[in-house]
């Protein structure tokens, strides 16, 4: 109801119309190159976590501006290759922020994705405890959290999350699936830092492809073909 008595504003600069607005969409920049972290066949990711596309992270995960996901969800499901997945799932948070926060911004993105992708979104990971990444200095996070997975047996699974930074969180997701079976781990997530890539979780020659422009502002967020 009260969605229906406020208007429609943007994520990000709060201006009145769509989230994020034409000019703010603009300002996004495309995430840069890294290699695929351990166990993953890939690893893309839609923008750069600086400036607007930081701004933008924080409006859905701290606000909760889910309509940011209508115009992100069909360009970043445009960088997974659908033959390539069977099943969509989600790097969870840890319970005390979902709790906190009332939802979990990775299960969103991931419900977005799959939705696009016109394939199935499932939990088939629950996040042991333990302390957030979120604050932790690059050596804290490659550590990573640990996950235990459903089976998957010969599933080939895309693994969606809000932000890459070395890659630890998705490192860790992708060894609990293949333990349950997984033929193929790929990994997606709405944005990446510059920290990303350290050689510590970085498997070599596996390069992520750079997409000309972060494609965030089309009207509609399905995905083409």
């Amino acid at each position: 109801m009260l969605s229906l008595l406020l208007p429609p504003t943007c994520g990000v600069c709060r201006s009145p119309g769509p989230s994020p607005c034409s000019r703010c969409a603009s300002e996004l920049l495309p995430a840069a190159e890294a290699p695929a972290p351990a166990g993953l066949e890939s690893c893309r990711a839609l923008i750069a976590y600086e400036g607007t596309g930081r701004l933008l992270v924080t409006a859905l995960k701290y606000r909760n501006h889910r309509d940011v996901l209508d115009r992100i969800a069909g360009p970043l499901a445009m960088l997974a290759d659908p033959s390539a997945v069977d099943v969509v799932t989600w790097a969870p948070t840890t319970e005390s922020r979902r709790r906190d926060r009332g939802f979990d911004q990775a299960r969103l993105l991931a419900g977005a994705v799959a939705s696009a992708l016109r394939r199935p979104c499932r939990r088939l990971l629950d996040r042991l405890p333990g302390h957030p990444q979120t604050g932790k200095g690059v050596l804290e996070r490659l550590r990573g959290p640990s996950f235990t997975a459903r089976s998957v047996v010969g599933l080939r699974v895309l693994v969606v999350d809000d932000v890459v930074t070395t890659g630890s969180t998705l490192s860790r997701a992708a060894a609990a699936l293949q333990r349950e079976g997984a033929t193929a781990v790929h990994g997606l997530a709405l944005a990446r830092t510059a920290r990303t890539g350290s050689a510590a979780v970085e498997r070599a020659g596996r390069v992520s492809r750079r997409p000309g422009r972060a494609q965030v502002w089309p009207a509609s967020g399905r995905r083409s073909g």
